[in-house]
């Protein structure tokens, strides 16, 4: 596995304490009852089936989770550490803030 697939299961699996790096999560999951999103996050974190076709890059910086009939997607992107512009260089954690955004597959 390259150093950005584990620096993006990191930041997936350890979501409640991402550290330096953010989690968004957008209307459609804020919307759920608490305990719901704590269901869609548990599925996020044990997400495991990446394959060519979803991860033609083997970043493991996109999926899409089923939870009670609707489709979500999580999405991993790099920014530097101000969060202005996109990260030189993902592979280095200490120049590079990952951003966890969590939607409904119709927001996004």
């Amino acid at each position: 596995m390259n150093t950005i697939a584990e620096l993006n299961d990191n930041l997936r699996k350890h979501i409640w304490s991402p550290g330096d790096n953010k989690v968004v999560l957008i209307r459609g999951v804020c919307v759920l009852p608490l305990t719901e999103q704590m269901l869609l996050l548990k599925k996020i974190q044990n997400f495991d089936s990446f394959n060519a076709a979803n991860d033609p890059y083997k970043e493991h910086d996109f999926g899409r989770v089923e939870h009670n009939g609707v489709n979500y997607f999580f999405k991993i992107d790099y920014y530097d550490k101000t969060m202005e512009y996109g990260s030189d260089d993902p592979s280095n954690p200490d120049i590079t803030t990952r951003v966890l955004t969590i939607m409904r597959s119709d927001e996004y």
